[in-house]
């Protein structure tokens, strides 16, 4: 996407992204800073009204605070000299009868004590008796249990050494059916992956190229997964290019002859392998033995200089004039390094601009965002300063335009 535009007077290069941001920024500032003016006068005004009553309420306040604990004071000593008075007498009786039980209460639990000391005796002299004679009855027990246990193993082996040699060879059966279910399970989820790219690719060659015509192959007939009739607004059937779409994990060599056959048997110009697994050699995309590889995102960009490239050849194929000859040149040239070399760097150049593009819508969403933030922070402290002054003080307190209902910010604009 083309973010500047050169000047039809001087020539120069002017970035419409920083002019258009520039202005709105200057503009938004205006309005603020205008605004806050307007504001900050009005909140001074009403801050010295408010502290003005608040001065008088607070006087108010202390005064009737003092009448109100001098008062308080009186009545509380009063209240505790009868009660004091009331609870002397009370309290004497209550101290000695609680004496008198507390003796009888000591003595009990004495008693209790000592019975409890008997009883843990009992109790620990019975654990160890019972602690022994299950030790001695284990060691019996175990002893007489390994002895069976020996004899029975022996028995088993004899008797069941057959029937353990038939289940070891149905266990093997299973992890052979077991392994060909999880390999027949891994083959149909890359082919879903294969068709889910599919899809991608023959919706992206539908949105980009309009007039052209995007024929999907079947699924079980032969050849690649998706044709490209190339048709302009001048020309029709200018050329075909053939897509493939892999989504395993390793590259084969045996899908470019393949693929080169599907290629004669439906006469296309170009063919183009979509697959996240490259050979070796290869690096990023490029052309192997007449056959362009790349992954998907490099598709995007490849499919637009392909198309350019099979318009041109028909072009040259329809020029009157030294037909043979174009046609062999623009061949050899598609074919050639250079060719390649500058499909890479068009492909790295739009994929350097698309990242760079989205780098800066992020940045720009996240400034938008900050400063959408710090205004609404601003304005609801506002409004919540001047609800709280307007609810202390009522209408003492003079309405503000800004803040009513039904305001809209447009109004700043109006003389």
């Amino acid at each position: 996407m083309q973010s500047s535009v050169k000047c039809g007077n001087c020539g120069a290069e002017v970035d419409v992204n920083l002019a258009l941001k520039t202005e709105l920024e200057l503009e938004m500032k205006q309005k603020m800073a205008a605004a806050r003016r307007d504001f900050d006068k009005e909140i001074e005004i009403k801050r010295a009204e408010y502290k003005a009553h608040l001065d008088a309420l607070n006087a108010k306040e202390k005064e009737f605070d003092a009448k109100f604990a001098a008062a308080l004071n009186a009545k509380k000593t009063e209240l505790e000299n009868e009660i004091k008075a009331k609870l002397e007498g009370e309290n004497l009786n209550i101290v000695n009868a609680l004496k008198t039980e507390l003796e009888a209460k000591s003595k009990q639990i004495n008693e209790l004590n000592l019975k409890t000391l008997e009883i843990e005796k009992l109790k620990r002299e019975k654990s160890e008796f019972e602690s022994a004679l299950m030790a001695k009855t284990e060691a019996e027990l175990s002893k007489r249990l390994s002895e069976e246990k020996e004899r029975l193993g022996k028995a088993l082996a004899e008797q069941n050494e057959l029937k353990f040699k038939q289940k070891d060879e149905q266990l093997e059966a299973l992890k052979k059916q077991l392994n060909e279910a999880q390999r027949r399970i891994e083959q149909g989820s890359e082919q879903l992956q294969g068709e889910t790219q599919e899809l991608a690719i023959e919706a992206w060659l539908r949105e980009k190229f309009v007039f052209d015509v995007i024929d999907e192959v079947k699924k079980g007939a032969n050849g690649a997964d998706v044709m490209q009739i190339v048709n302009t607004r001048e020309a029709q059937n200018c050329g075909k290019i053939y897509y493939e779409s892999k989504r395993t994990k390793n590259f084969s060599n045996e899908w470019i002859e393949k693929f080169k056959a599907d290629m004669r048997a439906s006469g296309a110009d170009v063919g183009v392998l979509v697959s996240e697994a490259r050979p070796r050699e290869l690096e990023r995309m490029g052309l192997v033995d007449g056959v362009w590889v790349c992954n998907y995102e490099e598709f995007k960009a490849l499919c637009f200089v392909l198309r350019q490239g099979v318009v041109e050849l028909n072009f040259a194929r329809n020029s009157a004039q030294n037909r043979s000859n174009k046609m062999e040149m623009l061949y050899s040239y598609l074919v050639s390094n250079e060719f390649k070399m500058r499909i890479e760097a068009i492909v790295e150049g739009f994929s350097a601009m698309s990242e760079e593009l989205e780098r800066e819508k992020n940045a720009m969403k996240r400034i938008w965002k900050s400063r959408e933030k710090q205004i609404e922070k601003v304005r609801d402290n506002a409004i919540e300063m001047f609800g709280s002054i307007k609810g202390i003080a009522g209408n003492a307190i003079g309405e503000i335009r800004t803040l009513e209902l039904g305001f809209d910010a447009g109004d700043f604009d109006s003389p």
